[in-house]
């Protein structure tokens, strides 16, 4: 009997699936005769969830179902289910108003219902497919996927059904293997009830795939809610033009989910899927590497890639990505700014060389002032956001000041109202290196539950230790009073009002690394 696929993608925000789109489109390409099918519960009524699902089934009768699970994002910056996670969790710890206080607990308590609601449901909704597809077809095996499930896979598995393949990082050789019968336990995978994660199988390598360009006539016969991203004309489309980070930020688990080798896409293949894309009237778009320009050594290929954007005659497209802004060159400035960039995020985490270094970050901040006014001398006059991360790893009031000097000067750049400073509280995650420092300082004890909600869990995992804890929960307590719709630049504002302004110089500058804090750091390595 012929082999179908299912891709459901399990409700999440209204965020372009990417992960789905190019998993068909490679089985598509080595496998033309599989026949292929999109669900995406993103686009359907959360009451009809179960009966819609139940119905794609009863018409498709597949025999392989690839669930891509996206989120399970506990301590949000903003937004989020049920009101602000943030706002609730420094409401509930830090709050001196019995009231305000009682109210963060409530809201805690929405946000908890709220988050395990969803993992029944979504745990739900995997039984209830595969049980259906069973009723047809027997042999039908499900593959769990996507962001959620590559970060916290040991846990997931507990939950899932026996027999459940979880998937971790990239799909596209386990869904070969699958297909064509072929044993596939060498793959990032376990299957759940009969084989057990391997150790530090997050760290393993992904293969080494070269993509080409998605054939989007193809993934508009198999996915009939393609147009439902299509309608906003401020909805940005995602494409992929790299894969791999190879950096160690201290708290970041992209470079143990995609890997440490970056692969490049070829740049006529990225410009023919755009092209695609073009055509259908979409005049924006996302670039979903992990970092744009992850390292000077690619430089050329960003180069490549955007003159080949002019080349096309893309000419009144939009783009936007992640850019490690010490990469950047007076070239590619001017070539950014000819093809439309008109928003970029820098996660520089702290304004502070000091704490960047502590961070592993591997960014200068210097040169990435430097870079910034080439661009902004280049015609860049659109919006930047600033990822701050406060009280991550030895931060002090002189730190603190230090990144508020930092902003001020990248406010002189592109101006105060262009730069949106956005102000995170880092959720720690398993597999990174943060992890390990809180192991090594007793924070964590090995064999906690990373998605646990309880809040003597949550406290931990919410990164804000004394001790300044407290002060900075004080602050952004303050700060969603004072003005909660520009809750990043309040912030900034109230931290300049409480503790001054460094000069810039101190920022810019870091004392050398002591032998002692050299031998901490291969430790927690």
């Amino acid at each position: 009997m012929e082999n179908k696929v299912l891709y459901v993608r399990l409700p999440c925000n209204p965020i372009f699936p990417i992960g789905v789109v190019y998993l068909s489109d490679h089985v598509h390409k080595l496998f033309p005769e599989v026949e292929q099918k999109i669900f995406d519960l993103g686009a359907v009524p959360p009451l009809d969830y179960g009966t819609a699902l139940d119905n794609c089934i009863d018409k498709f009768k597949p025999n392989l179902l690839v669930f891509s699970w996206r989120d399970i994002q506990i301590y949000a910056p903003v937004g989020g289910r049920g009101g602000n996670p943030l706002q609730n969790a420094f409401e509930f710890y830090y709050a001196k108003n019995p009231l305000i206080k009682l109210r963060g607990a409530v809201g805690g308590l929405r946000l908890a219902v709220s988050y395990y609601t969803e993992l029944w449901r979504n745990v739900g909704l995997i039984k209830q497919a595969l049980k259906k597809a069973k009723m047809y077809r027997p042999e039908t095996r499900a593959v769990v996927g996507g962001g959620a499930v590559s970060v916290f896979y040991e846990q997931l598995g507990r939950s899932l059904p026996t027999g459940t393949i979880v998937s971790v990082g990239e799909g596209e050789v386990l869904l070969e293997k699958l297909i064509q019968g072929e044993d596939f336990k060498d793959q990032r995978c376990y299957v759940v009830g009969e084989t057990s994660p391997r150790d530090r199988l997050i760290h393993e390598a992904p293969a080494p795939i070269e993509k080409t360009a998605c054939d989007y006539d193809y993934i508009n016969s198999i996915w009939p809610e393609f147009v439902y991203y299509l309608q906003d004309q401020d909805f940005y489309i995602g494409v992929q033009t790299k894969r791999g980070c190879p950096h160690n930020c201290c708290y970041c688990v992209y470079t143990v989910i995609e890997g440490k080798q970056v692969r490049i896409n070829p740049a006529d293949e990225v410009v023919a899927e755009m092209k695609q894309l073009y055509k259908r009237g979409i005049r924006n778009f996302w670039f979903t590497d992990a970092q744009f320009i992850p390292a000077r050594k690619y430089i050329d290929d960003a180069v490549e890639l955007l003159q080949k954007i002019l080349d096309a005659g893309m000419d009144d497209i939009h783009w936007a990505a992640y850019i490690r802004a010490d990469n950047l060159t007076p070239q590619l400035c001017e070539l950014m700014a000819k093809t439309g960039m008109n928003y970029f995020e820098i996660g520089i985490t702290s304004g502070s060389q000091e704490l960047v270094r502590k961070m592993r970050m591997g960014y200068n901040l210097r040169v990435v002032l430097e870079n910034c006014r080439d661009l902004k001398a280049a015609g860049f006059n659109d919006l930047v956001s600033v990822n701050y991360s406060f009280n991550v790893i030895d931060e002090t009031y002189e730190t603190i000041r230090q990144t508020i000097a930092y902003h001020r000067e990248l406010e002189r750049i592109f101006g105060a109202d262009k730069v949106e400073p956005a102000i995170f509280f880092i959720g720690l995650q398993p597999h990174t290196h943060l992890e390990d420092y809180a192991f090594e300082k007793d924070i964590l004890k090995p064999g906690y539950d990373p998605m646990s909600l309880m809040p003597w869990t949550a406290r931990k995992l919410l990164w804000n230790p004394e001790p300044l804890g407290a002060f900075f929960g004080e602050v952004c307590l303050e700060a969603w009073q004072r003005n909660p719709n520009d809750f990043g630049r309040e912030v900034m504002a109230i931290l300049e009002e409480k503790l001054g302004c460094a000069e810039l110089n101190e920022a810019l500058s870091a004392p050398i690394t002591s032998k002692k804090d050299k031998k901490q750091l291969v430790r927690v390595n």
